[in-house]
């Protein structure tokens, strides 16, 4: 794949963002629930509230100057909260150039592991995470009530922190 791209996020990528994350959501997440009238519109109107809270942390994939994935992060901690890449372009190297990148953005910021979670049962993305370096902390319940319940992998991976001066030289 050419003119791949990872960039800030701008607050005009705010809807093809939520978009992206709803999509991936709707073809990985969503078939490992029971749908619930409603539950669609709910997810949908919780992932662009997620993109609004975050869209200063968060790095977006470009591919020929479309956005096709993004990542964010925490503000207080290295956590990462989302990843989403569209459903036709996953397997393809983006998240792991996202996830890469955003690494190191939390490596220079002196991080020395970063967490995340993701559903037990999407297999796809626990097997994922765990190829880029990841190890399973924990398994527990997702606490969203809204939804139903289901199981969530806690995952670390071990950083190295950059030390020393980020200097304009």
């Amino acid at each position: 794949m050419t003119g791949i791209s990872i960039r800030k996020a701008e607050p005009s990528d705010a809807r093809r963002l939520a978009d992206i994350a709803y999509n991936a959501w709707e073809t990985s997440i969503l078939p490992l629930l029971t749908e619930q009238p409603g539950m669609r519109d709910s997810e949908h109107r919780r992932l662009t509230q997620a993109v609004s809270e975050t869209l200063s942390r968060i790095i977006v994939a470009e591919v020929d100057g479309i956005a096709v994935g993004w990542c964010s992060r925490s503000q207080r901690r290295a956590y990462i909260p989302f990843l989403f890449v569209m459903p036709e372009l996953q397997g393809h190297g983006l998240g792991s150039m996202l996830l890469r990148r955003m690494e190191s953005i939390l490596e220079l910021e002196g991080a020395e592991r970063v967490q995340l979670e993701t559903p037990a049962d999407n297999v796809r993305a626990v097997r994922f995470y765990e190829k880029q370096g990841y190890r399973i902390l924990a398994l527990r319940p997702d606490g969203r009530a809204a939804h139903e319940p289901f199981m969530s992998v806690h995952l670390e991976k071990r950083l190295m922190p950059f030390e020393g001066d980020i200097g304009e030289d």
